[in-house]
């Protein structure tokens, strides 16, 4: 299945943390358990872009967004290594909001300010065409993102800095999904009506990881998100942060250190498939340091890792689709399939989640200042319980599902 025939390494840190120094220590010491800097492969004076997960203004503590001190540690090695042209930025997923205030919101400004990182063009757009591409054979990028990935006279590199999440597409979000952020502004939203199902947004994330081609990931894992991710879950101690030039590769090493097949993850799949990566351990080589019982630096595997720092408890989205099993029954489908849910006690009817719908006739609405929805029209692409600010959207399955589930065993 993997198109990737070469060994490919994964870096795992300890830090348990967002102490400055231990962050600093702990990210330069991924790098280095992966070969150094120098494997970005760029001359110094070319632009080097840090795209972190930027998803919406919220503390960091709460861990939506990387945390400001991981990206801090990014630049303070570029810095400490001579590379003079340090750019970052993110398209949010409301993009109705500012990136200087997303970033000001998110802790980065001073931090950016402090270590001479500007702020790169994510207010514009540049559409590129992809005929190579397996379901999207064109994207709308942020100009900067197309600068450094396409223009010939200022090509330099990105670093994607992402987050150890959960995410109720595509169950998990890490460094795959993470380039999603190059996406323009209102097309995003488009993306997940053109897109509407884990597999086939899968696809597509694939087909942008071959034209965004970050030379190296690193992800925050000190703390992650566990349950209603990607922006309304429970902050979890994981207490890592991983690293690799192989964004399915470390997305496999997170699945692994919470107990999911990392099979069941559409995003893994279709980077398999398109060669952007590979989630075959036999081929995947574990670098560890800080870990207990594991000599700093050394070489082992994932398996080893899970028995060490795994995570067994993690709530994330482990059971098999219905996908194939009652095929022509629609009814039947409807009723098994999970749907996004109002918490109305929480809602404010603030209208985030009806600015967030991407289909034209809106499947949710306010009403008596609480969100409402007419599900018909629903595409299950979950942009309103990502976006909302309240943690008021949950994506539930049904009861008959959740005992099938049982009886399946999937």
């Amino acid at each position: 299945m993997s198109k990737i025939d070469h060994r490919v390494k994964v870096a795992i840190v300890k830090c348990d943390s967002y102490k400055r120094e231990k962050v600093q220590e702990a990210v330069a010491e991924a790098v280095k358990l992966l070969g150094g800097i120098e494997l970005l492969g760029v001359p110094k004076d070319r632009e080097v872009l840090l795209k972190p997960n930027l998803l919406a203004k919220a503390d960091p503590e709460k861990a939506v967004t990387t945390h400001p001190e991981v990206f801090g540690a990014v630049a303070k090695i570029l810095q400490d290594n001579g590379y003079t042209n340090v750019k970052y930025g993110d398209s949010p997923g409301n993009p109705l909001i500012s990136l200087e205030k997303l970033t000001e919101g998110c802790g980065y400004t001073d931090v950016a300010k402090e270590y001479g990182v500007e702020l790169g063009d994510f207010e514009h757009g540049r559409e590129v065409d992809f005929p190579d591409g397996r379901v999207a054979k064109k994207f709308v990028l942020c100009e900067e993102v197309a600068k450094v990935c396409l223009d010939e006279e200022t090509e330099g590199c990105i670093i994607n800095i992402c987050k150890m999440k959960t995410h109720q597409l595509e169950r998990i979000t890490g460094a795959m999904k993470n380039t999603f952020g190059c996406v323009y502004g209102v097309n995003k939203s488009a993306s997940h009506a053109k897109y509407p199902n884990a597999e086939v947004f899968a696809k597509m994330t694939a087909d942008l990881n071959q034209i965004v081609t970050p030379r190296l990931h690193i992800m925050d894992g000190i703390v992650a998100m566990e349950g209603n991710g990607p922006a309304s879950g429970d902050p979890v101690k994981m207490n890592v942060i991983m690293a690799s030039t192989d964004p399915v590769a470390l997305d496999t090493a997170f699945c692994n250190l919470i107990g999911l097949d990392q099979k069941l993850v559409a995003t893994n799949i279709a980077g398999v498939e398109a060669g952007v990566g590979t989630i075959n351990e036999d081929i995947i080589d574990v670098y560890v340091s800080g870990l207990p019982m594991v000599p700093d630096g050394s070489l082992t595997n994932l398996d080893n890792m899970y028995e060490l720092i795994g995570n067994r408890d993690f709530a994330v989205e482990r059971g098999k689709d219905f996908k194939g099993h009652f095929k022509g029954f629609k009814l039947l489908f409807q009723l098994l399939d999970k749907k996004p849910v109002v918490l109305r006690d929480k809602c404010l009817g603030c209208g985030i989640c009806v600015e967030a719908c991407p289909v034209e006739e809106k499947a949710i609405f306010v009403i008596d200042k609480k969100a409402t929805y007419e599900y018909s029209r629903c595409i299950k692409c979950y942009c309103c319980q990502e976006m909302c600010p309240e943690k008021a959207i949950v994506v539930k399955r049904s009861l008959i599902a959740r005992m099938a589930d049982r009886v399946w065993k999937i």
